[in-house]
């Protein structure tokens, strides 16, 4: 089952995870179990696997079923929070820390691919910033920043002749990009091939300590020496580090270029604008259409529950037309993803924030998941063996972000305003269309309601389990959305498709008055 019904442009691994994944039956004790089969998970296991360890992955819904496959794989190290930020959050050395490790994981990629028969879509690239606006005071800013951290990075005043109407742009060489079936196909048969266990079950609870108690839904108990949470956001705690990040949803469409369209009005390369929210742009070769190309195109984020906007693609499509006219020939896919927002721009990689021991995380994407994952994967590796890593304390999940203090305030008063929800009136159901969901009062109590298909009514009680928030209906992807802490809950059986909340929504009853429909 996906977390979301929109669909990329990524072929789905559900058949090799069908092959793959065992039940948890008979399995008592492992030596590390790593949580989550997506691109941090599968790395995590190569890792721990280069190093002798016995490990199991546990998803519960297999490869890449996550947030991994809505990637649209940039691999970069021209971080999207910027260097100038990141200077000022965590210092010049942090800068540069931060620059060498997500190198670092794009060559760990490449190392990778290069073994594989069809290099998995991997290509070098460069990478490319220009002004939303015209104004290019901020990239020269921002090229300073980039050049003292480390970057190859040029400032092209007059920008490039094959792209004249985004003006001036900042270029970044040793970029790349991937394609994420492939790459996550690839990682899944090479682990499969040394011998790592996969087991479809759902993690409920993690419990520190010399051995690693692992909670099922299925009410199993299994043991760990060591335990690695690479679930994309932590479902084993309820503050240590929700407080210090943010959830938001993306926004991608993906299309058929017109022939020739490439190199002549686009080159191959990684393209960002340094908008507020932000867009990110990068080519695949057709796997269907030799010689021909695709586009993909992402950005009109916003907060996760909030904001919710179903002109979001429709704004990405008329982006694409005015800034690479006669580019596409027909848009074919659109779908969202998660991304959480440190507030100091960095991911969240080692012990437990909460003093878990044996206990280890890797959230915090930042909207650079591929080689954040990668990273997250080599930092836990060493820290499990024992060894040491330079990026330890930069992505150390217990630091204090003093220095981006403003950006922690404001995402947590933003919090703190949703539980308003609580106080306002809810809507009726007469009108509510099938396939459509609405949360309604009943009492003091609100209750999301969901009419199916088949005009059958689905009601849960509206708190979110994680920490109390009130859902709210998304219509792009027809599920319940925590806009607290990002939980989000499936629209028919209040199922959690993304944590920090680790249990569904709570079955609610309706009156026999609420609606003539037939209840479930």
């Amino acid at each position: 089952m996906s977390n979301a019904i929109t669909l990329p442009i990524w072929t789905s691994l559900e058949s090799l995870s069908q092959e793959c994944f065992q039940t948890p039956d008979g399995i008592e004790r492992v030596d590390v179990a790593v949580i989550g089969a997506g691109i941090a998970g599968l790395a995590t296991a190569l890792n721990l696997v280069d190093e002798g360890r016995h490990v199991a992955v546990f998803d519960r819904d297999g490869f890449g079923a996550g947030e991994s496959l809505r990637t649209t794989a940039h691999l970069a190290s021209a971080l999207d929070d910027r260097y100038g930020h990141l200077a000022r959050w965590h210092g010049s050395d942090g800068a540069r820390l931060a620059a060498t490790s997500h190198a670092a994981a794009t060559d760990w990629i490449e190392a990778f691919c290069s073994r594989q028969a069809r290099r998995c879509g991997f290509r070098r690239v460069p990478g490319y910033l220009f002004a939303h606006d015209g104004d290019p005071a901020p990239l020269r800013e921002e090229y300073e920043a980039a050049a003292h951290a480390g970057l190859k990075v040029s400032l092209l005043e007059r920008g490039l002749p094959s792209l004249p109407q985004l003006g001036a742009l900042l270029e970044f060489r040793d970029q790349a990009r991937v394609d994420m079936d492939r790459l996550l196909e690839a990682l899944a048969e090479e682990l499969r091939a040394r011998a790592v266990s996969f087991v479809r079950a759902e993690v409920t609870a993690v419990e520190g300590g010399d051995e690693v108690g692992l909670s099922l839904r299925s009410d199993q108990r299994i043991v760990a020496a060591a335990a690695v949470v690479a679930s994309n956001v932590p479902f084993h705690e309820m503050v240590a580090i929700h407080t210090k990040q943010a959830p938001y949803r993306t926004y991608v469409v993906a299309g058929n270029c017109r022939a020739d369209a490439v190199p002549s009005l686009l080159p191959d390369a990684l393209l960002w604008d340094d908008g507020d929210p932000y867009h990110y742009l990068r080519l695949r070769e057709d796997p269907e259409r030799d010689g021909r190309w695709q586009v993909l195109v992402g950005g009109e984020d916003h907060k996760t529950g909030q904001a919710e906007d179903p002109q979001a693609y429709v704004r990405l499509q008329a982006w694409t037309r005015r800034r690479f006219p006669e580019l596409v020939e027909s848009f074919s896919h659109a779908w969202s993803g998660q991304v959480l927002e440190p507030v100091d721009g960095l991911g969240f990689i080692g012990a437990d924030a909460g003093g878990a021991d044996n206990v280890y995380v890797i959230t915090g994407d930042s909207g650079n998941g591929v080689t954040h994952g990668v990273i997250g994967g080599m930092l836990v590796g060493d820290l499990i063996v024992g060894r040491p890593n330079p990026w330890r304390d930069l992505y150390d999940p217990a630091r204090k972000p003093v220095r981006a203090a403003g950006g922690w305030l404001r995402e947590n008063a933003n919090v703190v305003a949703q539980y308003r929800d609580w106080l306002e009136f809810g809507g009726g159901l007469k009108d509510l269309a099938r396939g459509s969901g609405a949360v309604v009062r009943k009492g003091l109590h609100r209750v999301a309601v969901y009419r199916d298909g088949d005009g059958a009514l689905h009601a849960f009680s509206a708190r979110c389990p994680h920490l109390g928030c009130a859902v709210r209906w998304s219509r792009q992807e027809k599920s319940w959305d925590c806009p607290c802490h990002g939980s989000r809950f499936a629209a028919q059986d209040g199922a959690v498709l993304n944590g920090p909340a680790n249990a569904p929504l709570a079955p609610s009853e309706l009156d026999a008055d609420d609606d003539t429909a037939p209840k479930r």
